[in-house]
């Protein structure tokens, strides 16, 4: 595992990047790599506790479905106010929102993603796609 921690110049904001296997006992560790971050970064423990969740239903979704070897997991603060988790993996395959019915085994990770974050989205890459979260964190005044 490489873990990038991109410290930036002034104006811009901290981003922490680590590719991990495409597989299930990724999971445990993408949630460590959130949590730490947060914890770097000086975010409450709300902020803390819904990434690690959003970083956790997004990592098993790309570890089912992505047919990757590895998934690139990130977590970075695009701006003061903003928390955004989101994993890259080679499968072109958009995700989708699906309602299943109470006796589903599996099937609502998306639907905690959408539920849990401000907004969430799935951008195409040349080489696959990035599958993202954001939560709107509280930012101290001065």
């Amino acid at each position: 595992m490489t873990m990038t921690n991109e410290r930036v110049s002034p104006g811009q904001y901290p981003r922490q990047s680590t590719t991990l296997a495409s597989e299930a006992a990724s999971v445990p560790v993408a949630r460590q790599i959130v949590r730490e971050a947060c914890a770097e970064w000086g975010m409450d423990q709300d902020a803390a506790e819904t990434g690690t969740l959003l970083i956790s239903e997004i990592v098993t979704n790309a570890v089912c479905h992505g047919h990757s070897c590895s998934v690139r997991v990130i977590a970075e603060q695009p701006r003061p106010d903003r928390f955004r988790v989101a994993v890259v993996d080679t499968s072109r395959c958009v995700p989708q929102l699906h309602i299943v019915g109470p006796d589903a085994i599996g099937g609502r990770g998306l639907l905690l993603v959408d539920a849990l974050s401000d907004r969430w989205g799935t951008d195409l890459l040349p080489y696959g796609k990035r599958v993202w979260a954001e939560i709107v964190i509280k930012v101290d005044s001065p």
